[in-house]
């Protein structure tokens, strides 16, 4: 029987599917905003936090995600709404943290967000190069997006960058060049991606027709190894394989949560949530268009298109796969208390190879672990 364990964390992550250009890289759940009446959506968010509100009981909020798409295309209203019905229905806890995910384009808005609670603001920058923004296709200039940076200074208690690198025929010298500038920014936290190419997205299609080529795997091994060797230097632990923090403080409470496997309510066009409850784990699944989303909450009071059951195998297998990505790893306990273990002869031949560290109950990737990730989660998953 499965039994909802509050020290995972629970929070509540809303999609905000709308965005003012649909980025070549992305394969998230996107639409572009044109002129659309948002008001019924927002509606309709609403709606579905009340009926995750009749499933969950009564729980306490750890952390609200506002991500997408663009939720910085919301009005400061409706920002301001969605926080304030997250803290009706559940209660946030004291200190909670409210994260919006914002392009440097909205920075008109940064001052409403602020005011609505967002405590958390994660910046889109990806890039601090024009040339490189253009191909991203980003709408934003380097210029924009350190405006966007000085007008969010000071009005949260906490801003992330993103920044994406291992972009075609970029070089060890431009992305050392390009990280350093943007260590030298000050930001409390840093989300630095590897860009891979993710089958549905525009950029699958142009490496198809030979557009132009990924960089070498042993290239983009190299850009990850100075990344962590940068970010040390200058201060930013790295907590989790593409995240790094400016102390304990600044790391993401709602990853967190991701990467412990607890439990996170998901409200909006193509979000995706855990449950535990009713000695059942649910990953759950909203309708991924805008239309079907408003038409599922309004006959059936939530968003959901699909709840499937995970047994403890699967369970087990997802708590590996989260738990190795940060740096204290996985304690074996989470797949012992399941009545399963971990492949004991690939650990201890993964240890031998120094890719794994063992310590006690918790198993680690080492700094050569981390490169290969996935794979070991796979190798030493029951």
């Amino acid at each position: 029987m499965m039994v909802f364990n509050p020290a995972r964390g629970f929070g509540v992550y809303m999609h905000w599917p709308y965005c003012a250009r649909i980025c070549p890289y992305c394969d998230f759940n996107v639409y572009a905003a044109k002129a659309r009446d948002t008001d019924p959506l927002y509606q309709a968010i609403i709606a579905d936090l009340r009926g995750w509100r009749e499933r969950t009981g009564e729980r306490a909020i750890d952390s609200l995600f506002l991500g997408g798409g663009t939720p910085s295309l919301m009005t400061g209203a409706q920002v301001a709404g969605v926080i304030e019905e997250v803290d009706r229905l559940w209660g946030l806890k004291p200190g909670a943290e409210i994260t919006l995910e914002a392009n440097p384009d909205d920075q008109v808005r940064f001052a409403d967000f602020a005011a609505a609670g967002v405590n958390r603001l994660s910046l889109g920058l990806q890039s601090l190069d024009d040339t490189r923004l253009k191909f991203l296709g980003r709408t934003h200039s380097s210029v924009d997006a350190l405006v966007a940076l000085e007008e969010a200074r000071g009005r949260f208690r906490s801003i992330s960058i993103d920044m994406i690198y291992a972009l075609p025929e970029e070089g060890l010298v431009g992305w050392r060049e390009e990280l350093s500038r943007a260590l030298s920014l000050g930001a409390d936290h840093l989300s630095l991606y590897e860009l891979t190419i993710e089958p549905g997205a525009a950029f699958a299609y142009a490496v198809q027709r030979k557009a132009w080529a990924p960089l070498a795997d042993e290239v983009a091994a190299e850009l990850y190894e100075i990344t962590q060797e940068l970010t040390l230097a200058a201060g930013y632990d790295g907590y989790e394989i593409s995240n790094h923090a400016r102390g304990h403080e600044h790391q993401s409470v709602h990853n967190r949560i991701y990467w412990s496997s607890g439990d996170w309510v998901a409200v909006g066009p193509g979000a995706h949530g855990r449950l535990t409850a009713d000695g059942e784990r649910l990953a759950i699944e909203a309708a991924d268009n805008p239309g079907v989303y408003l038409n599922q909450v309004k006959s059936h009071g939530v968003g959901w298109a699909s709840a499937e059951k995970l047994d403890a195998l699967a369970l087990a297998r997802e708590r590996v796969a989260m738990g190795l990505r940060v740096v204290e790893g996985l304690a074996q306990t989470d797949v012992t208390e399941l009545g399963l273990n971990l492949n004991a002869a690939r650990v201890a031949e993964l240890a031998a190879d120094r890719l794994l560290h063992l310590s006690a109950d918790r198993v680690a990737l080492t700094a050569g672990g981390r490169l290969l990730a996935d794979r070991i989660a796979t190798e030493i998953s029951p």
